[in-house]
């Protein structure tokens, strides 16, 4: 008994000399845990906060000629739009998430996961598909004309409903995966009690199950709505005028300062929209909780249709697919074929192709790996200083850093030119007088930086829910257990959080990667003289030109790019359900 007594207190006693060697360590790192995400988060508002502040001294006389002219028709374009986008959405990601959750028809399972595959096909390449393809020099309309005659009606494509449908058919995915989630979250039992009250199976859809998936169908609808307001490259093909396209037309259309400041007025419209936009989603979601009762339930049962009806979810869902991903790329695909066997005018060649891809790589990978980085620090910084309790300021610091994905890359470009203008003026005013050095380049606007600056915030988010999501599953007491053997903070962040953050860390590097591919807008306005065009910016010149042909290689490059995401989700959602049985 004494003995047992006496190892006790020899490991108490040892324990107490590790915590006191370590709790130094323990109090610095967190300090630094905390002041870093607190940097961060200063370094992605700063362009939003300059922006904010330019409404406070507004130009009277270039708003007055905007709104006698330009602004008007932009914000009613803009509305028009977004409302469109936003009920198109809603429908078919909302039908589509149903038919493949609740019922058994021919191709289910494939539908199931192919529907997924119009994210990788980014709007401004299946707009000039859709344009090239239905308007009236294209195959359709051409066809149209043989059969029917000359004078014979067609849809005007390049409308408001042919931008919507485009867009509508590109975003629908951000609804579906939502949907069917919550969907078969939701337990048979539930779904038979209101059969047993009377309810049919349409009913009880409308009443109870929808309902049920209203927090996370209002995100996906308000998420597509955001994406398609502050879209560029799709809206400027169809000559659409909206405020995300007004800020770059109006940055192209002056110089010098006043592009930054003009470009800032209107883009301080925009920002306080998209901020609307969140509080949509907020109010679209509802104060109200809706609890689940999913788990290791039994799951809602598929229906099996019979007859000619079990056809019907089939053609639905093969029209949507078909034109939201195997029409446009099997354009791509006949365009590249001719491409290479018949080149357009030189337009394309083996070393303009790798010039572009290299560019490309290079930008993203070197955004990616920031992004990275910085999540790591953020993601871990609150998990350092919340094991204290104090949970709410790091989350909210956390949140602050990833506010700039709500924001158009107009806008974010526009608010880093207003910083990083002035400084690089300076910076050459300096060395051409203290120095004597004639004509330097300028350090942000010269080289890459004011642009990798941009993707950070525009894409921090992105990379941060990755990184924390694979850090929550990592438990306490791992750490707890390497601090009682000695090891300090560094190296408990090396050696534990770093390798059981791999996959968590490579999923959000790849998310970064592509929708830094495929960014327009803001390398567009930041981007450098040289070395800086990348295979989105080289398809929306080659498209601009209606260079179709010439504009299907790259643009199948960036699918493809596209599609590693989109895969490595099916797969997931695979592992999923096999969890689940």
């Amino acid at each position: 008994m004494s003995q047992t007594t006496l190892s006790q207190s020899r490991w108490n006693t040892i324990s107490i000399q590790v915590k006191a060697a370590t709790l130094p360590s323990l109090r610095w790192w967190r300090w630094l845990a905390l002041i870093l995400p607190m940097s961060i988060a200063v370094l992605v508002l700063m362009p939003l906060v300059y922006l904010a502040s330019s409404i406070t001294d507004p130009n009277e006389a270039l708003w007055t000629r905007w709104w006698d002219t330009i602004l008007p028709p932009m914000l009613i374009n803009t509305l028009q739009l977004t409302l469109g986008v936003g009920i198109g959405t809603f429908i078919i990601g909302t039908v589509a998430a149903w038919l493949v959750t609740a019922y058994e028809f021919p191709g289910r399972i494939l539908f199931d996961r192919l529907l997924l595959l119009p994210l990788a096909i980014p709007s401004f390449i299946l707009g000039f598909v859709f344009i090239a393809t239905f308007d009236y020099a294209g195959p359709v309309q051409t066809q149209w004309r043989d059969w029917f005659g000359d004078d014979a009606w067609f849809p005007d494509v390049m409308s408001v409903w042919g931008l919507i449908i485009v867009m509508t058919a590109v975003l629908y995915p951000y609804v579906y995966i939502l949907a069917r989630a919550s969907f078969r979250e939701q337990a048979a039992s539930t779904f038979e009690a209101a059969r047993v009250m009377g309810y049919s199976r349409t009913q009880t859809f409308f009443r109870l199950v929808l309902p049920l998936a209203r927090p996370s169908i209002a995100a996906g609808v308000v998420l597509a709505m955001m994406e398609a307001m502050t879209d560029y490259g799709t809206v400027s093909f169809f000559g659409y005028p909206t405020l995300s396209e007004g800020v770059v037309r109006i940055w192209k259309g002056t110089f010098g300062f006043d592009a930054a400041d003009n470009a800032a007025q209107l883009a301080s419209l925009l920002m306080f929209i998209a901020f609307g936009m969140i509080v949509l989603e907020r109010l679209l979601r509802g104060r109200a909780k809706y609890y689940q009762q999913g788990g290791e339930g039994r799951r809602l049962q598929r229906v099996p249709l019979k007859g000619w009806k079990q056809f019907v979810p089939t053609a639905i869902l093969g029209v949507i697919l078909g034109f939201a991903f195997i029409l446009p790329y099997g354009r791509l695909v006949y365009w590249a074929y001719h491409e290479v066997q018949n080149p357009q005018v030189g337009l394309l060649s083996v070393d303009i192709f790798q010039e572009h891809i290299k560019n490309t790589v290079r930008i993203a990978g070197i955004a990616s790996g920031l992004v990275i980085g910085l999540s790591i620090v953020v993601a871990h910084g609150v998990r350092v200083t919340a094991t204290s309790g104090k949970k709410r300021i790091p989350r909210f610091i956390a949140r602050l850093t990833t506010l700039g994905y709500a924001m158009p890359g107009a806008v974010v470009a526009v608010g880093i030119l207003l910083i990083v203008m002035p400084i690089d003026h300076e910076f050459t005013d300096y060395l051409e007088l203290e120095w004597g050095r004639t004509n330097p380049d300028l350090f942000f606007t010269g080289t890459m930086t004011a642009m990798l600056y941009a993707y950070v915030v525009r894409f921090m988010a992105v990379g941060f829910n990755s990184v924390d999501a694979s850090l929550e599953k990592i438990k306490p007491s791992m750490e707890e257990a390497a601090r009682t053997m000695g090891a300090g903070s560094f190296r408990v962040f090396r050696r534990i959080y770093i390798p059981l953050l791999k996959t968590g860390i490579a999923a959000g590097a790849i998310l970064v990667f592509v929708d830094v591919m495929k960014e327009i807008p803001a390398t567009l306005i930041l981007r450098p003289p040289f070395g800086t065009d990348t295979l989105a910016l080289w398809v929306y010149g080659l498209a601009s030109e209606a260079f179709w042909q010439a504009a299907a290689v790259p643009s199948i490059a960036i699918v493809g790019f596209g599609l590693i995401p989109i895969l490595l989700l099916m797969r997931i959602g695979e592992n999923t359900k096999e969890t689940h049985g």
